[in-house]
């Protein structure tokens, strides 16, 4: 579970706000099977953490979970960078790319699903 407080830019908020409008199809797939508790745990959407935004956040079990699509593969090293910077602060990463949410969303639910069991 994440026990420490983790620092955001508060001038990411209307950032947020925005991307939550503009969700990726992949995205929206996935949130409208994690949403409103429907796994056991709450998780928000497009979560500033640091000076980033995760996809989801689930504050409860430290669970960030991030849907990559073409515009991560050139950013790689970016996107590990910072996954490691949050992970310092016991914040974890579930990475799904956008083909495993549109063509297996039952298996990354499972996914999902075992990771919450084990972190309540």
């Amino acid at each position: 579970m994440a026990n420490k407080i983790i620092p955001y830019n508060k001038h990411l908020k209307s950032l947020a706000r925005e991307l939550r409008k503009k969700m990726t199809p992949s995205e929206k797939l996935l949130w409208d099977v994690i949403r409103k508790k429907s796994l056991g745990v709450e998780f928000h959407r497009q979560v500033p953490i640091f000076n980033y935004i995760v996809d989801f956040y689930c504050h409860e079990i430290g669970l960030a979970i991030e849907i990559d699509g073409s515009i991560h593969e050139p950013n790689f090293l970016e996107d590990a960078e910072r996954q490691g910077k949050m992970e310092r602060y016991g914040v974890h990463f579930l990475r799904f790319s956008n083909e495993e949410v549109f063509n297996n969303l039952k298996g990354v639910i499972v996914i999902v699903e075992s990771y919450i069991k084990e972190a309540t």
